[in-house]
């Protein structure tokens, strides 16, 4: 058995180490989107695949048996393809899809659908703080007239793309007690998260109920209809049943 594990999230980090203490033949695929990811315990390769058609063609000359999908839970496009053309070409797919972050009495959160509607919601003048990452920084350009901070994992090779925005730079992890320091710092008015959910960068978070920070919260887009698990334990159960 060969598996494919589609990586690029701290689950797939913990799963490539249970991988290779196991033995099993496996191949790590990361997106690329960050330079320097930390190395994994078993064989891996970056970037696309080319599409539909480079997909099927990997799965078929790679000799993957099954499909272990760990990545990001906003990586819509690359789960739906890797569901459906698994499922096509008679492949196990399982989909490791941690649970989404809930709102707690002191948190002050406004659920959103789209980059797009924050700008409904957060008033001219503010200082937002934008944990989306560069990806998709152009449905923030209706925030006129309020100052834009995205933070970035790697240096930026092309200035901010909006006139009222600039780049920093941050490698994770951060602590609730660094996050809430640079909220400070920083003036923060607003923080615009997409409900990746974890405790790993939850942090942000906390720093905002700490300071009493509203939160444009950006749902998740719909995932495929496969199967699927919450934990790097139950994924390991899936891989051992195969």
């Amino acid at each position: 058995m060969t598996l494919l594990l589609l990586a690029g999230t701290h689950e797939a980090q913990q799963i490539a180490e249970r991988l290779a203490d196991a033995g099993h033949a496996a191949i790590a695929s990361l997106a690329g989107a960050t330079q320097s990811p930390r190395p994994m315990r078993v064989p891996s390769r970056v970037g696309g695949f080319g599409g539909d058609t480079g997909f099927a063609r990997f799965l078929d000359e790679a000799g993957i048996t099954a499909v272990l999908d760990a990545t990001h839970p906003f990586a819509a496009r690359m789960s739906d393809r890797a569901a459906r053309l698994s499922v096509a070409q008679g492949v196990p797919y399982c989909q490791i899809l941690r649970p989404g972050w809930r709102p707690g009495p002191s948190d002050r959160w406004t659920m959103i659908a789209r980059a797009e509607e924050a700008a409904a919601h957060i008033p001219t003048g503010a200082t937002v703080f934008l944990a989306t990452g560069r990806q998709g920084l152009m449905g923030f350009s209706n925030l006129r007239g309020r100052r834009l901070i995205c933070r970035v994992i790697d240096p930026p090779d092309a200035p901010f793309p909006l006139d009222n925005g600039e780049f920093l730079v941050g490698r994770p992890p951060f602590s609730a007690d660094a996050e809430y320091a640079l909220f400070k710092r920083l003036n923060i008015d607003w923080l615009v998260v997409k409900n990746a959910g974890g405790r790993a960068s939850e942090a942000k978070l906390d720093a905002a109920r700490g300071l009493g920070l509203p939160v444009a919260m950006i749902e998740r887009p719909p995932q495929p209809d496969a199967m699927r698990v919450t934990t790097v334990s139950e994924a390991m159960e899936w891989v051992r049943s195969l």
